[in-house]
């Protein structure tokens, strides 16, 4: 774009859906951002999700959850959006630009996988642990296959294939430990299970949550905003999510990957002695609420 658009409707409010809503409304751009689900970064565990509602509409980021875009009239510069709310009313938004966010495709079109007979469902490359095809000697990563269209995903992917083809020992990817941000302000990071899928999936669960309002470091810098929730196994102690919304979580989240790698406890996090004043004390402390032995909130 050559100009800055004074205003934009922004449609779904996934990791990229959001980032760009806010990059938009802090370059002074009029936004709203639309939600078919009851709220935004709907992959998100819902407190997660409910914080960065009430951060973006702190930020003057118009929300729609619970709401569709109808359809779309005009040219561009002069748009007029037709969108059903959540009473089910049609509101009609004039907006410059509409952004669609609802989700991507994998571009696997048009490049010969059916004339050498590459199996593929619904776009995606099938592979197995190693990203083998069904053909010999062709294999595929990243986007193109089933999982998080991540580039650290996808990176992880390449070596472990390449690792596996130049005959090494590799242990196939372990995808409930993949770290998922969203580079807002505040910043998300999530791994794991969230507390709902942790109850379906039958657990009972110890969690615990820390507020960076309780943060030494996080009101020294100003950024005061968020907290860690991390949700344990009852009976084990294994660490099964985390989920983080604040100033540098984004930075955290490698810790809860590794904890989760090596199978650590909930009380080995609370021992884990964290330096002070740091933002991430807050993972100890957050452990440490899920086993009723915070003191400092």
């Amino acid at each position: 774009m050559e100009k800055l658009p004074k205003s934009m409707i922004v449609v779904g409010s996934g990791a990229i859906g959001s980032e760009f809503a806010y990059f938009y409304s802090t370059m002074g751009t009029q936004v709203t951002l639309v939600e078919f689900l009851p709220e935004i970064l709907p992959v998100e565990d819902e407190e997660v999700s409910k914080q960065m509602g009430r951060s973006f509409k702190k930020n003057k980021i118009k929300v729609m959850t619970n709401s569709t875009v109808e359809s779309v009239e005009g040219s561009d510069g002069n748009l007029k959006v037709n969108i059903k709310n959540k009473k089910g009313e049609i509101e009609v938004h004039e907006c410059e630009i509409v952004l669609s966010a609802v989700g991507i495709a994998p571009n696997t079109e048009n490049i010969g996988l059916e004339e050498v007979g590459v199996a593929a469902e619904n776009g995606r490359v099938l592979v197995d642990d190693y990203f083998r095809t069904n053909v010999e000697g062709v294999y595929a990563i990243g986007d193109i296959i089933k999982g998080p269209a991540l580039a650290h995903v996808a990176s992880a992917e390449g070596i472990c294939c390449v690792e596996k083809i130049a005959g090494m020992n590799v242990e196939p990817i372990d995808y409930t430990t993949i770290p998922g941000c969203t580079y807002t302000v505040p910043e998300v990071a999530s791994m794991g299970l969230t507390e709902k899928a942790a109850k379906e999936a039958g657990y009972e669960l110890k969690i615990g949550k820390f507020p960076f309002s309780a943060s030494g470091k996080a009101s020294a810098a100003g950024a005061n905003e968020g907290f860690v929730k991390l949700v344990f196994d009852a009976k084990y102690g294994e660490l099964l999510g985390a989920h983080m919304v604040g100033a540098n979580v984004t930075e955290m989240i490698a810790e809860l990957v590794t904890a989760r790698k090596l199978e650590t406890t909930g009380h080995e996090l609370i021992k884990a002695i964290h330096p002070h004043p740091t933002m991430s004390e807050a993972i100890m402390e957050a452990a440490a609420a899920a086993y009723d032995e915070v003191i400092h909130i």
